[in-house]
């Protein structure tokens, strides 16, 4: 998945490139509307700055969808204006996220933008390298050898492997896999991953998932030990 990201705030820019890699994205920074114009061309998705030199993000969002490109566009801006905003949302943008904003608000938009532009039908079979999740039957298989999982454990596994080389951190996996009631200060994680870790070696593979501190773990592919 790349994203593009047009900020002329050097540090800015290389703060939302830093955490969106670390999520798994490509990401590309342009400094002003003319590199943002010339770079737009093969990105999943835009994180456009409002004000740049030479030109405006509206401007610039404005000449991308006359061209024909449906890009989604996130629109940052410190600006407090709800008729600005409006501008950039008649101009093209899909959203827009007001400065200062916490990286994970922008991640979330990220996410949302992109599960709205993907296909709706998912398939039920995941595959990375050797390792096989059948989603309807709740199955995990390593070279046809069958990996037997709790539900908490496929589900674990499932996510992980839905976006295979990227890192997920401990709060957004307890998000996304256990019940809200579930308490975010536990080792919950830490304990279903070795547990994960230690049935599939069991089943031939090794070093599948990696521990990187500070950041999360992610599923490494392809699986093939």
């Amino acid at each position: 998945m790349k994203l593009l990201i047009v900020e002329d705030d050097k540090r800015l820019a290389a703060m939302i490139s830093r955490g969106m890699s670390s999520e798994g994205y490509s990401c590309s920074i342009a400094e002003n509307v003319a590199s943002g114009l010339a770079a737009a061309t093969d990105v999943d998705l835009i994180i456009l700055d409002r004000m740049l030199p030479g030109g405006d993000g509206v401007e610039l969002c404005r000449q991308l969808r006359a061209k024909g490109n449906r890009v989604p566009i996130i629109m940052l801006t410190a600006l407090a204006d709800v008729d600005e905003r409006i501008d950039g949302l008649r101009a093209g943008a899909d959203d827009y996220l007001g400065k200062p904003f916490d990286f994970e608000e922008l991640l979330a938009r990220v996410e949302a933008l992109v599960r709205r532009a993907a296909p709706q039908v998912e398939s039920p079979k995941l595959q990375c390298g050797d390792l096989s999740i059948n989603t309807e039957e709740h199955t995990a298989q390593l070279r046809g050898v069958d990996v037997p999982l709790t539900a908490l454990e496929f589900d674990l596994l499932k996510l992980l492997a839905r976006h295979p080389n990227r890192f997920w951190s401990r709060e957004r996996i307890m998000s996304r896999v256990w019940p809200s009631t579930a308490e975010p200060e536990t080792n919950v994680v830490d304990v279903y991953i070795s547990r994960l870790r230690r049935k599939l070696s069991a089943a031939g593979a090794t070093s599948i998932i990696e521990t990187r501190r500070g950041v999360g773990y992610r599923l490494l592919s392809p699986v093939n030990d």
